[in-house]
């Protein structure tokens, strides 16, 4: 049994296996390493868990694809085809959905280039490699609890006492974003909280409510800190 998976790939030149674990252990990682580098300099609002996972999942799956290719330009294009065709027919919105996508079009690939016993290693590799994301919830950050937003039209000493309220809920309250319009008095602000209590956000939206100068008060929950 271990005599076939091992040399099960029925093409003119033999897959050397430790070399292909050994590639896809190194790609993995690379992005395990690029994957953590982006989770501790990402800034802003628009952090997205999905995405850290596939760049952690890419590397290993692009290294696969590379092993299959194996210079062999005809198989080249049939990836570029088969992928082209995919992303014609459903448009996917989310970047580790891609990553699936890329992945059942490898197997099918390396199954389809008689490179069986890359087909099942890789697969086998690929499989742990999401169940991995999957139990550790890897890429998930818990640096803040909500996204507050409203309008400020208060005069501007009155802004220290607003974020005294802030900093009597939170741990720690960030000013993400302020916009004003032309013609209208006050501006808009977005403000990222860590809560002290996070049972607590319904009384901090309704004192919000009733503070002097606030008005359109609106608060977001950011669990999982997912694209917003």
């Amino acid at each position: 049994m271990n005599d076939w998976l091992f040399r099960g790939d029925f093409t003119s030149t033999p897959t050397n296996v430790p070399a292909m674990l050994l590639g896809l252990a190194l790609s993995f990682l690379g992005g395990h390493i690029i994957a953590w580098v982006y989770m501790v300099t990402h800034s802003g609002l628009s952090y997205s868990k999905s995405f850290v996972n596939s760049l952690l999942v890419i590397p290993s799956v692009v290294s696969l694809v590379m092993m299959v290719l194996s210079n062999s330009l005809v198989t080249a294009f049939g990836l570029m085809a088969v992928f082209a065709i995919v992303r014609f027919r459903n448009i996917l919105r989310d970047t580790l959905d891609a990553s699936y996508i890329l992945m059942v079009i490898v197997l099918g690939m390396a199954a389809g280039t008689m490179k069986f016993s890359t087909a099942i290693i890789g697969t086998l590799v690929l499989c742990g490699l999401m169940l991995y994301l999957w139990i550790t919830g890897f890429g998930t950050r818990h640096r803040y609890d909500m996204i507050l937003n409203f309008h400020w039209a208060g005069p501007h000493p009155e802004r220290s006492k607003l974020e005294e309220l802030l900093n009597h809920y939170a741990l720690k309250a960030v000013c993400a974003s302020e916009r004003t319009h032309e013609g209208f008095a006050g501006s808009d602000l977005s403000y990222r909280l860590l809560l002290k209590n996070p049972r607590t956000m319904p009384s901090l939206l309704q004192d919000l409510q009733g503070f002097p100068g606030v008005s359109r008060v609106t608060g977001l929950k950011a669990e999982e800190e997912s694209e917003v």
